[in-house]
Order: C-alpha cells, then structure tokens, then sequence
C-alpha cells in the first residue's frame, strides 16, 4: 500500500472555468510536459482534497474524466497512477518515458571492471546498519571535509599493514573516487606552482583529462616492461608526475626497483611531487605485491586509492593521502568544492575493515582473479595463434600482443560487431604493435573460453 504523497497543484494558475476543469487542466498539463512521468502515484482523493481545501467531489470527477482521457489509471484499491501511454499524448518536448540501458555485450572484456556480482552485500548491509545504529543525531549535520575519522582511522591502519604507506589520519582525505582525487591534487599543485605534469604514455585518460582541466599542462613519458621511463624525467622541465607503479595501466608492469629509487631521488632533488595512483594493488597472482611508493617518501609522494576496483565503482570512494605540507590546502579546496562525501557509506566501509569483511572480501575476489586470468591465458595460447600475454600476473585485466601484421582497429570494431567488449592499446597513447587489453574479472570463468575463441574468429583474415 501506498502511502500519502504530494503533488504540486496551483489552482489559482486557471481562474476561469469550475474548480473541477481548472484541476483537470492542472494534472494534464503535469503529464504532458513530462513533470508526471508514467507510473507517478496521485494522492488519493480524500487527501488531495484536504491539501486544495475542495470538496472531495471536485476530485473525484477531475480524476474520472482523466481517466477516461487515459491520463490516468486507476484500480479499486490501489493508487491512482500516470498512465503508461500517457506520454504519448503530450503536445510539448518534454521528456516521455526512461531510456533504455545500453545492451550488455555477450562477451565482456572490457578493462577495469572488477566482478559486480561479488559485491559482499549482506556484509555491507550489516556494516551499514552497524555504524547507523551507533551514530549520534548530532554527526547527521555537516560533519569534517576530509572525511569521517572512522574511516580516516580504518584506512590508516589498513594501509598501514597492507600497503606499506605511512598514513596518519591527520593527512587523509575522502574523495568520490580517484579521478575526483585527481582534480583536486591538480588545483593544489597548481596553486603551489605546478605548470607542467609528466604522465605515462600509454596511461590512463584521466589523469591527462584532470590535469588540462586544472590548466597544467601535459608531458608524455614513455613505459615499457619495467614501468615508467623514470631517467627521463631529468631531462623534462616538470614539476610532478602521475604514474600507476604497482601495476601500470593499462600495459600491467609493475614499476622496477632502480626506477622507483631513481624516481623518488629526482623528486627531492627537484622539490617535485609524484602523485602514486596506487591501481590494481591488491591482486597480484605471481608473488607478494610490492609496496606503495609513499611508504619510501611520504614528504614527496601524494597517494591516492579507491574501492572502484576492490568493491565496486558504483560506491564512489576514495582516499588522498597527503604530505604535511599539502595537506591543509586539499582541506580548505575540498571544503569550498562540497564539503565530503556522503557519511553513511563511509561508516560502512570503515566497519567493513575494521571488521574484518573487507580482508575476507580481498582474499575471495583474488582467487577468483587468479582462476580467471589462468583461463584467459590458455584461451589465448589455444584460440589466437601468434599472440601473447604481457604483463605480471596482477590486477583486472591483461595486454593481449597480436601478430605485427594484424589491424588493431579492424579487430576491435569487428570484435564490437559481434557483442564482444574490449579496447584496443592505442587507444591508451602512443601508436605501438598492435594489442589488445582485455578485462577478465568481469567475465564468468566458464564464458571465457567461449569469448577468446568468437574473438580469435573476428580478427582472423578473411
């Protein structure tokens, strides 16, 4: 049963005529410009007249008429609603019905994806009626920009121990995500004198997208299969740079040794920051994952992390981690921008660490990870002759290198045609051999196989 609801009525706006008529042009109207969409419940008579101060019959008849007009629908002992096909009567542009989502490939590859259906939801639900149930009425108002100190405090230890990062809550943030992070570290630097930002090439869109938003401009640095080219960035006149060091997006190295000890010494030498987007650290396959960056210089290195791909993007949670001496800067510019994140969800994510869950969650989705990565390399070896797999055995998704004589971008429209998602490395950067990045952890193990093989079909000469 539906309970009371509101509807905007101005009677006063059609003066002529009896109330009855001036109410029915008010809701036909409603509907006709799209401000009652199909499906919308009406207050019930009884109540819409109380709220105009009319007599229940004005109502009663007003809906009637709309009714048989096929404005409305209404059924004994149900609400009166907004007829399905009432949009198709409107006169004006407004909007008509929901638009459909896009369709879902067959066959989806597509990078940076984790598998949606792992989401831990009853431990979400828990977590989330866990810290509600304990939450003062006073934390429901305008609470700290940086973020909740629950999960400020949460984050600290986790990284801490998994992460190797030196984290005091003092200097965390809570972002919507790491582009968000991005932009906000971009306008920090740039207030600080930033002008130019090298960044990996290929690399992710974003951190070049968030970069020319704020103004800075850009300095493409090449990868290969140890990471960054970080000797180069002696030779740039650059005054930051932004790089994926754990497992490299999208090309999946993982940054050498003697590259990050040389990247860090450029950065004092400098008085340069190194902005770590810390992607794809908790699932490595191979070994132990390497630690964080920031851990070796946390005076030099802004980090930055979400749960987009340990839980899910939909959450829309992130984390800066700062150096003292940026970080009152982020604060203040977080705190003119929109003062936070929603609280509620940053609760239940603290409780889901500090719990436990979250670990638990890590450990599950990695295994998983690792079965279908093993799937998708011996798809590979068997279905697409004279290609290999790139890359350490880490993270969503894998390089897939074609045969020099193949076209990239036929394989991937071709590939599209047939309902199967994925990218090609180009689109990444720099023009190279031709390869293909292909996500797996949101592809079910047993299609796989199925997937590779329509693939291997697409791309083969005809």
């Amino acid at each position: 049963m539906i309970g009371p609801v509101e509807l905007f009525v101005d009677l006063e706006r059609h003066r002529r005529g009896p109330l009855r008529q001036r109410l029915e042009r008010e809701v036909r109207e409603a509907v006709q410009v799209g401000r009652l969409l199909p499906g919308t419940a009406l207050p019930s008579t009884r109540a819409l007249s109380a709220q105009l101060g009319v007599s229940r019959g004005v109502v009663v008849e007003a809906y009637a008429q709309l009714v048989a007009e096929g404005y409305l629908r209404s059924r004994q002992g149900a609400a009166t609603v907004v007829a399905a096909l009432a949009a198709g009567r409107a006169e004006h542009d407004g909007p008509r019905r929901r638009s459909a989502p896009p369709a879902a490939p067959r066959y989806d590859f597509r990078p940076g994806v984790p598998d949606l259906s792992a989401f831990p939801r009853a431990a979400w639900l828990a977590a989330g009626a866990r810290s509600l149930r304990a939450l003062p009425d006073a934390r429901l108002g305008y609470g700290d920009e940086r973020g909740s100190i629950e999960l400020r405090e949460a984050l600290s230890a986790y990284l801490g121990r998994a992460r190797g990062v030196v984290a005091d809550p003092d200097l965390l943030l809570i972002s919507g995500g790491t582009r968000q992070a991005l932009g906000l570290v971009w306008g920090v630097l740039r207030d600080a004198g930033t002008r130019r930002v090298a960044v990996e090439d290929p690399g992710w869109a974003a951190q070049r997208e968030t970069a020319l938003d704020a103004g800075l401009q850009i300095v493409p640095v090449a990868v290969d299969e140890r990471g960054l080219l970080a000797g180069k960035l002696a030779t740039l006149d650059v005054d930051a740079v932004v790089l994926t060091p754990a497992h490299q997006f999208p090309t999946g190295a993982v940054l050498a040794p003697e590259r990050r000890a040389a990247l860090l010494e450029w950065a004092r030498g400098r008085d340069a920051f190194v902005v770590e987007d810390d992607y794809d650290a908790e699932y490595r396959y191979d070994r132990g994952p390497v630690g964080a960056l920031q851990g070796m210089a946390p005076e030099r290195v802004i980090y930055a992390g979400s749960t987009s791909k340990t839980l899910a993007p939909a959450l829309r949670l992130g984390w800066l981690l700062l150096p003292p001496a940026l970080a009152g800067a982020a604060a203040r510019r977080r705190r003119q921008a929109d003062r936070g994140e929603p609280l509620l969800a940053q609760l239940a994510l603290a409780d889901l660490i500090s719990s436990g869950e979250f670990d638990r969650h890590l450990r599950r989705t990695r295994r998983r990870y690792r079965a279908r990565r093993d799937a998708l390399v011996a798809a590979v070896a068997a279905e697409l002759r004279g290609a290999r797999v790139e890359g350490v055995a880490a993270g969503l998704h894998a390089v897939v290198r074609l045969p020099a004589t193949a076209d990239e971008a036929a394989s991937v429209r071709t590939a599209g045609e047939r309902g199967i998602a994925l990218e090609g490395l180009s689109s990444f950067g720099r023009a190279g051999p031709p390869a293909l990045v292909l996500g797996y952890a949101n592809a079910p193990e047993a299609t796989i196989a199925r997937g590779v093989a329509e693939l291997a079909a697409a791309i083969r000469p005809r």
